[in-house]
């Protein structure tokens, strides 16, 4: 028998995705769980992914003047942070594993977008977002569902939870007591 469904995404830490259609709310979700969870003491990593040509060091930064000269990779250092910029050309996209893999151990990576991603998600859902189409319906990572609207359980995936998009003491509560099960 073939698994249909890819393996999950190891991780040397913690790992839950946030996932759903554009101004659904992730951002806000994402942010609001940080803030929670560092709240608490832990060590928090993020992983978000962007559908565009980003950038971090725009105008006439010393670093974007080395990248618009050829540089292809960047190092930005200071006394409170330091980054490296990596220009991909004609390189591909690097795998969510691949980047997660060159994360420090942390007590928890919160991965935001990364959709179809074979990771254990919430499925985040506003009224106002670009669709309504539930991702649990062909995602079988999704493991529970924030919404900011009453949603309509049924057929193989009417166990998932179900939060209020502003219930962010309880959504961490559920991921940090999944991670602890792990």
């Amino acid at each position: 028998m073939i698994d249909k469904h890819p393996p999950m995404i190891a991780s040397h830490s913690p790992l839950i995705g946030v996932a759903g259609w554009k101004n659904s709310g992730k951002t806000t979700l994402v942010t609001r769980l940080v803030a929670e969870c560092t709240g608490r003491g832990l060590d928090v990593a993020t992983v978000k992914h962007a559908h565009h040509a980003f950038q971090i060091d725009d105008g006439e930064t010393d670093s974007a003047r080395h990248r618009r000269a050829g540089a292809q990779q960047v190092a930005v250092v200071s006394s409170s942070r330091w980054a490296i910029v990596r220009e991909l050309t004609a390189r591909l996209e690097p795998s969510l594993e691949e980047i997660i893999g060159r994360l420090e151990p942390c007590d928890l990576i919160i991965v935001e977008g990364y959709k179809r991603a074979p990771l254990a998600k919430i499925e985040v859902r506003r009224a106002t977002s670009q669709s309504r189409e539930a991702l649990c319906d062909s995602d079988p990572h999704v493991i529970a569902i924030a919404a900011d609207h009453a949603v309509q359980r049924s057929g193989q995936h009417s166990g998932l939870p179900v939060f209020d998009l502003d219930a962010i003491t309880a959504i961490a509560d559920f991921i940090l007591a999944r991670s602890r099960a792990r």
